[in-house]
């Protein structure tokens, strides 16, 4: 028997399936569940345009003492740059879990209290710092109300918005039988294992064929890809191939 590592507990709203049979393989991963090159490259692009457009509030605000200028800059920056990130860098928690009968896998997404957390307590140290450079030049309180007035009324919204919180949260378990699967592949571009799936889904009459990443820790995928092997139907395909990781679907 094979237990990586287990990092993450699984919540109470979800539960295994085949939770009666002993395990042949399980682990728990927080991962990046879409097109990590794509996203990237949207990060890359939006911190060289951010970095632009502090220099050109920069040289705008030429009215401005050069400690006001410089510091709305970098908070521009940063707070901007944070923001993008949280977008593109996104992790989904899975739990995946092998057994005689087949693969099955959870994945869940809770809304990041740790987000509020930084807003309440970056805004209130910004505001502080705002108040006490004021003493100096007045003008630091127009910026206290800009930047970290604006931070603490979103920490504000993001608090007391239910819908908000909603939408970034999700739990979802799925499960396979062995004979399901139609081809089993390793990824030569991400830490992944690609297994094709055909099934009827409940209320339906026709074959859904889709992808299951599975989502590895690093330098497993080959274990986890030799485990598999021995429990597919004859004539399934084995192979090695660049894989695109889709956004999960419901």
């Amino acid at each position: 028997m094979l237990n990586f590592d287990k990092a993450l507990d699984l919540p109470p709203q979800l539960q295994w399936k085949y939770a009666n049979e002993p395990e042949l393989m399980e682990w728990t991963i927080r991962a990046r569940n879409y097109n990590t090159c794509a996203a990237n490259s949207i990060f890359y692009f939006m911190a060289a345009l951010i970095l632009g457009g502090s220099f050109i509030m920069y040289s705008v605000y030429e009215g401005m003492s050069q400690p006001w200028r410089t510091l709305s800059c970098i908070f521009f920056f940063i707070f901007i740059l944070f923001t993008i990130s949280c977008m593109t860098h996104q992790r989904m928690n899975f739990a995946y879990r092998f057994t005689q009968s087949g693969v099955e896998y959870c994945e869940w997404k809770d809304f990041p209290k740790w987000a509020l957390t930084f807003l309440k307590w970056f805004s209130g140290m910004t505001a502080i710092i705002f108040i006490y450079l004021a003493t100096i030049d007045p003008t630091f309180l127009i910026g206290a109300l800009i930047g970290p007035g604006g931070m603490g009324l979103m920490y504000l919204s993001m608090l007391n918005s239910k819908r908000f919180q909603e939408m970034h949260t999700q739990y979802h378990h799925y499960a396979f039988r062995w004979e399901e699967l139609t081809q089993l592949a390793i990824a030569t571009n991400r830490e992944v294992v690609d297994l094709k799936y055909s099934v009827t889904q409940e209320g339906n009459d026709f074959k859904t064929n889709w992808s299951l990443n599975v989502f590895c820790k690093r330098k497993q995928k080959e274990t986890v890809a030799n485990l598999i092997k021995p429990y597919l139907s004859p004539g399934v395909p084995f192979i090695k191939a660049k894989v695109n990781v889709p956004m999960s679907t419901d």
